[in-house]
């Protein structure tokens, strides 16, 4: 069967992300370190924004995992901005980690507008984030186009026809522009 592939999220969420007006001082916070799609999805970003990295407009400076939970983000997050003041930008693989960072930026009286933050899913939880100016970008997986592109692979496979081996799955952006039209997707 085809992987089906999170690299292109990563490759959006990073060119959004860097092409802001500011030179980014990054930390990354990643999911489970042993999973596949997590390691294709960091590569994603790093392979897409390279030239932003080589310019110094963005740099991860402190890279860990938070294990999906958003309390795991938080307690990272408040380690982070003890140690690297510099720090301006959390990505984070997915929405309550991004939570969990902002948790822990508003608690230490950062204020949000001075920082990028970013995650992936477009939960309600999220969306609620970016309409208070807290959270920057997230990205909304479509399940229903998902599903339907493992679906077509796999009839395809039944019948014997080639499938490509990596099977792109679409996804949307989700910035405070277009909030609204997310409200009710997820």
């Amino acid at each position: 069967m085809p992987e089906v592939e999170l690299v292109n999220i990563a490759k959006r969420f990073g060119k959004v992300t860097a092409s802001a007006d500011i030179n980014l001082k990054v930390g990354y916070i990643r999911g489970d370190l042993a999973s596949q799609q997590v390691a294709d999805t960091y590569q994603g970003l790093i392979d897409t924004i390279a030239e932003y990295i080589e310019s110094g407009r963005f740099e991860i400076i402190v890279d860990d995992t938070a294990t999906w939970r958003s309390a795991d983000a938080m307690l990272k997050t408040e380690d982070w901005i003890q140690a690297y003041p510099e720090l301006n930008s959390i990505v984070c693989q997915n929405d309550e980690m991004a939570i969990g960072a902002i948790q822990a930026m508003k608690a230490a009286g950062i204020d949000m507008a001075t920082v990028q933050v970013g995650g992936v899913d477009a939960t309600q939880d999220a969306l609620a984030a970016m309409q208070a100016g807290d959270l920057d970008v997230t990205v909304f997986q479509n399940a229903a186009a998902q599903g339907g592109g493992a679906l077509d692979a796999a009839v395809k496979l039944a019948k014997g026809e080639a499938v490509d081996q990596k099977v792109y799955v679409p996804f949307e952006l989700v910035t405070p522009a277009n909030v609204a039209d997310y409200a009710s997707k997820n």
